[in-house]
């Protein structure tokens, strides 16, 4: 699924991002998770507008990049999936906690379009695996890079997994929930090394 649209998403996306980096051991740049969570979602469909919603779905939140620049460049339809899929940014007068946050993006999936729950799917997705893959055997490491407690992530996820179990209609909720559940089995081993290590 190329397009001329798609490509210029793609470039977008690289120069947007070009600065930013994933947690890691490695500091992988931070479009491959971009492109990861496109590549998920082609494989549930092959709507240009998804696809190009992927590749910027972090545009509003995480870079100087603007709705009306966005609209401008991608259409009316690629914003309003984007808009659905950005957080609360901090102002002047109000300040987010990671918690804060979270929970409104969850609401925010509870009127989101099909569009933007399935890359909401996709992404999470992504980060999940993601994250039981550079920290299954570093627990500690976890704990260092990551905020919000142990208890917090898994209700803020599960909030999340509520909102796309109800409305979404994809095959991708197949995928989802069986990472999710990894997911949580991580936290919860976590979890055990914390109170552990504390008890030592």
């Amino acid at each position: 699924m190329y397009s001329y649209r798609i490509e210029q998403a793609l470039r977008a996306a690289t120069i947007l991002h070009k600065d930013q980096v994933r947690k890691g051991s490695v500091p992988m740049p931070y479009v491959s998770h971009l492109f990861a969570t496109a590549i998920i979602a082609m494989d549930y469909t092959d709507n240009e507008d998804v696809l190009i919603g992927a590749l910027l779905h972090d545009t509003l939140e995480d870079t100087d990049y603007t709705a009306q620049e966005l609209e401008d460049d991608f259409g009316g339809t690629v914003r309003e999936i984007v808009e659905a899929l950005t957080e609360p940014q901090d102002s002047d007068t109000k300040v987010y906690t990671w918690k804060e946050r979270k929970g409104i993006y969850a609401k925010q999936l509870r009127k989101a379009p099909q569009e933007s729950l399935l890359i909401a799917a996709a992404d999470k997705i992504h980060n999940m695996r993601a994250m039981v893959e550079e920290y299954f055997d570093d627990h500690g490491r976890f704990l260092k890079e990551f905020s919000g407690g142990l208890d917090d992530r898994i209700t803020q996820y599960q909030d999340m997994s509520n909102a796309l179990n109800r409305r979404l209609k994809s095959d991708i909720l197949n995928e989802f929930n069986h990472v999710f559940t990894e997911y949580k089995n991580f936290i919860l081993d976590v979890k055990k090394t914390k109170e552990s290590n504390e008890r030592y």
